[in-house]
């Protein structure tokens, strides 16, 4: 089951914490994955640890500046040059680069978060999308949070953005469901990577997570490990327009 032999998988935000582990699963499964972070070195470091895990060059790193269309285009026509053309999408790179109300949220950080985490995933859905129908088959996963599911006073705008992955994961598979291809949203609640460091670097605000959630513990990068390498696979044809939220049971009925 989970079969990915031979299929390319191509994943932004896939050099460290939850990127790396659903890449590292998606090669175990057979598949050759595209590592791509803002930082090459970053890139090649994790690409040269699943190779060595898998056994074989599984992984290629590229580099690139997920927020920039033009940047985006050459990571599309760079993975067609190097693994050919693609089957799975994983969408993971992300920002918040502001705390606080969005009273106050400048009109940069407003900008930026909707840009990063919204817009470019068009972009970079659309770039994907003729390989895709081409094979009248695809999966695509773009990351959301729970953080999209409730109001914040301090998280507002990101969580605002991240309902937005949502409804533009629920529009494109209902346009493109019939051609084959599968869009889905995954929703990760506190999970203990360094994008979410600040959240959960003090203790007893980490504690008031823990307490607060069934499986009594905080997420780690890890527990994704397999979730890209379901999606993409066979096994989850039926499987589209949702979001999977991969909590440990603080949003069980969201």
């Amino acid at each position: 089951m989970f079969e990915l032999t031979d299929r390319v998988a191509l994943m932004t935000g896939s050099s460290r914490g939850m990127g790396a582990a659903m890449a590292e699963g998606l090669a175990e499964q057979g598949a050759n994955v595209v590592i791509s972070s803002r930082k090459i070195e970053a890139c090649e470091t994790t690409a040269q640890a699943i190779n060595e895990k898998v056994g074989r060059d599984a992984a290629v790193p590229i580099a690139c500046h997920a927020g920039r269309k033009e940047q985006l285009q050459d990571l599309v026509d760079q993975t067609h040059s190097k693994l050919g053309k693609i089957d799975i999408l994983v969408g993971n790179a992300g920002v918040n680069p502001f705390y606080g109300t969005m009273e106050d949220i400048p009109d940069e950080a407003y900008e930026k978060t909707m840009k990063a985490n919204v817009q470019s995933n068009l972009w970079l859905c659309r770039m994907v999308k003729p390989d895709m129908e081409e094979k009248k088959r695809g999966s695509i996963l773009i990351t959301a949070s729970v953080g999209a599911f409730a109001p914040s006073t301090t998280l507002g705008t990101y969580g605002m953005s991240k309902m937005a992955v949502i409804s533009l994961v629920r529009n494109l598979a209902a346009e493109w469901g019939p051609l084959g291809i599968r869009v889905n949203a995954l929703c990760p609640a506190l999970v203990k990577t360094d994008f979410a460091k600040a959240l959960w670097s003090n203790p007893e605000a980490a504690q008031r997570v823990i307490d607060q959630t069934p499986l009594r513990r905080l997420g780690e990068a890890e527990d994704f490990k397999g979730i890209a390498a379901f999606i993409g696979s066979d096994e989850a044809s039926w499987i589209t327009g949702q979001a999977l939220t991969i909590c440990g049971g603080t949003h069980m009925f969201k």
